[in-house]
């Protein structure tokens, strides 16, 4: 009985022994049997309705009236956004890298010239939106450097600058914008891919969609939004919306749409209603006449007067670049 007590005390001994470094003290041991892992539930809220059983939308036309741009050599059109401070004039972008340049047109396409971002630099622009900003009664664009194709990228980035007032626009027009804040955002949970930019007119805060197959996650920036440090987006909504391109909330609020390549989803906003809870209700399927080969963007007109859709042509041989619109019946 004495040898066993003797045996357990050596062993305990032992033991304690090689759980010490030389100094005599016990280090950390991650992933040994005391390590404590605590498991974060992820409480976003998942989207119920069946997206193939939906509703149509009888509030727009189905057949759209479809104009040519004058400029053809935007082969890579992603975002389309309509005017506050400047009415009928359309804002367009390509989304290769680099780009700084945000094309002037109106809903028959004609050139009226561009706007030049100076010293940004952007991956991958894929979106371009209107809507309030840090001082009441002004408009802003806010342009979306948030293309990550290979989910690689550590921070995206939204630029936001104050609508300027245009007058006589030609396609010689060439309008310099100096005054611009950098809003810099990451993913709670790594880099994701991300076409799609929302921005509330009742909140001001920023909402990022992003592109999956079978899935998007709608990610939240709350106002006002730092220009100083980097912000976490918040995961608001799960959804089952596949390779999501573009979208749009109207500018008073009350309408929103999203889109892919062929497809349009719309939703009416009930007053009160935040854009999480009205993504959680059904929405009707919008029209579209599937009339563009590689669907891109799409946003509201100024006026409430239907939507805009434009479309990329790059990898099709003898295709045009359109502008569709959807008139509200």
């Amino acid at each position: 009985m004495k040898f066993y007590t003797l045996l357990s005390i050596v062993t305990l001994i032992d033991a304690v022994g090689c759980s010490k470094n030389s100094t005599g003290v016990t280090p950390d041991n991650p992933g040994g049997s005391d390590t404590i892992v605590t498991v974060v539930k992820d409480t976003t809220p998942q989207a119920k309705y069946d997206i193939t059983q939906l509703d149509n939308c009888l509030l727009f036309a189905t057949i759209p009236v479809v104009n040519v741009m004058q400029r053809q050599e935007y082969n890579e059109l992603s975002g389309i956004a309509s005017s506050v401070a400047n009415p009928g004039v359309l804002y367009v972008h390509e989304d290769d890298a680099g780009t700084n340049t945000i094309a002037l047109t109106n809903a028959l396409g004609d050139d009226l010239g561009k706007l030049v971002l100076d010293n940004i630099s952007t991956r991958d622009v894929e979106d371009i939106r209107v809507g309030p900003g840090p001082e009441a009664g002004k408009t802003y664009i806010y342009f979306a450097d948030i293309g990550d194709n290979n989910a690689s990228r550590k921070t995206i980035t939204v630029y936001r600058f104050e609508e300027p007032v245009l007058k006589d626009l030609s396609g010689s027009s060439v309008i310099h914008m100096q005054s611009i804040d950098k809003i810099e955002l990451a993913y709670p949970k790594g880099a994701v891919n991300a076409e799609t930019l929302l921005v509330d007119p009742v909140t001001k805060d920023i909402f990022i969609a992003s592109k999956e197959t079978l899935r998007s996650t709608i990610y939240s920036a709350a106002y006002p939004q730092s220009l100083t440090v980097t912000i976490v987006l918040k995961s608001v909504v799960k959804t089952n919306f596949d390779l999501l391109t573009s979208g749009d909330i109207s500018p008073d609020g009350s309408e929103m749409v999203l889109r892919n390549k062929g497809q349009i989803w719309y939703w009416k906003r009930n007053a009160g209603q935040s854009v999480a809870q009205t993504i959680l209700t059904a929405p009707q399927t919008a029209p579209y006449a599937g009339n563009e080969h590689q669907g891109e963007g799409i946003c509201f007109m100024y006026d409430g007067s239907g939507y805009l859709t434009d479309t990329e042509i790059k990898d099709h041989a003898g295709a045009l670049s359109t502008i569709s619109f959807y008139r509200r019946k």
